[in-house]
């Protein structure tokens, strides 16, 4: 992939104030090599090629793209991983609080029919506490089944463009 330049800046996002290496991705920058990426096929090795259209005074800092790169997707793969921790810690806790309302429903269900209450009216609270049940476990089925694997896609890409190589060329394709 290339990303074609006038600066060093336009690649980084100008309000972080952290030092170049742990600097930010640019927004539009991110997005645009994170959608790259997600075309590319999942196996295949990755390479950005970043051309820069005037010269930077700094070498230095030219020097040091890919390795900022590199921390900013890495960073990125470990915030992903932890928001996976975080939302089975929900799913978790959501599961415990279902099961209490299911079980409880249950125990409800169970005692109606005891009492052989058989009128439209107990039929009716019967009905709609095992419908309780069922939606209070709705939420954390959720997550088990479907919520965590676009997050965990997400942690496999970045982790992905954390080990690309990254090449910075000049304008006439000499590499810095």
């Amino acid at each position: 992939m290339e990303v074609h330049l006038r600066t060093v800046q336009q690649l980084f996002n100008s309000l972080d104030p952290s030092p170049f290496h742990e600097r930010d991705l640019d927004d539009e920058a991110e997005q645009y090599i994170v959608g790259w990426a997600r075309e590319i096929r999942a196996s295949g090795p990755l390479k950005l090629v970043i051309t820069l259209s005037e010269p930077s005074q700094d070498t230095e800092i030219v020097r040091r793209i890919p390795e900022a790169i590199y921390n900013y997707f890495s960073y990125r793969a470990v915030q992903s991983q932890r928001d996976i921790r975080e939302l089975l810690r929900i799913g978790w806790r959501s599961l415990a609080i279902g099961s209490a309302v299911l079980l409880i429903c249950f125990v409800v269900i169970q005692y109606v029919e005891a009492a052989q209450m058989q009128s439209t009216l107990a039929r009716l609270a019967e009905q709609s506490l095992i419908i309780l049940g069922w939606v209070a476990n709705w939420r954390p089925l959720e997550i088990f089944l479907y919520d965590w694997w676009p997050i965990r896609r997400r942690t496999v890409l970045f982790r992905r463009l954390a080990s690309m190589s990254v090449e910075v060329r000049d304008k006439s394709g000499s590499v810095i």
